[in-house]
């Protein structure tokens, strides 16, 4: 009888003791289950705040790009403006490129600032967190333009548009002069 008692009592130890190991594993489990949403959302956090940044670059670039290109329009328009000014004496219709320039500069400027203002309130709504961190996709997939400066070369000829609409007499004797191509060669 010895004998079967002893095997009770082995099988009631072995029982308790592989109950203890369950409940230590379902302790260790809840912890590291409770440490695996910690860290999820801790990385669910991190991402959301790059987005953000991300998000928050992407505009201020786009701010850039705007400002610099409005910065390189307003003098070409200026110069175009100032050098057609003498060929309305020679062609009336100069006048309404003029007027027309001087339309899309107003217009260009009515409504920069206003587009300058929204872009940073949807910034600051994207810090809040209260505004979508999507940027279409056209913004992402869009080149980055450098900034429009024309060529110095060009300006010049823009600047010297109304000699060549004037077609006076001393342009036309100074041009074979600077013809290294005459037929006097």
């Amino acid at each position: 009888m010895f004998g079967k008692d002893d095997l009770v009592d082995n099988l009631s130890r072995d029982l308790d003791r592989v109950r203890g190991r369950r409940d230590a594993l379902a302790s260790e489990a809840t912890t590291l289950t409770a440490q695996i949403a910690e860290i999820e959302a801790r990385l669910s956090e991190e991402k959301q705040r790059r987005e953000r940044d991300r998000v928050l670059s992407e505009i201020e670039a786009i701010k850039t790009r705007i400002k610099h290109a409005a910065g390189a329009f307003a003098p070409v328009v200026d110069g175009l403006s100032k050098a057609i000014e003498p060929a309305a004496a020679v062609v009336p219709e100069a006048r309404e490129l003029n007027s027309f320039l001087l339309s899309v500069a107003t217009e260009i400027d009515s409504v920069l600032d206003p587009l300058l203002r929204e872009l940073d309130q949807r910034a600051d709504a994207v810090r809040a967190g209260q505004a979508a961190l999507d940027l279409p996709s056209s913004v992402h997939d869009a080149p980055i333009v450098p900034p429009v400066e024309p060529p110095k070369e060009s300006i010049d000829r823009l600047l010297r548009f109304p000699a060549w609409l004037s077609r006076d007499k001393e342009a036309d004797k100074k041009e074979p002069a600077e013809n290294p191509r005459s037929t006097a060669a």
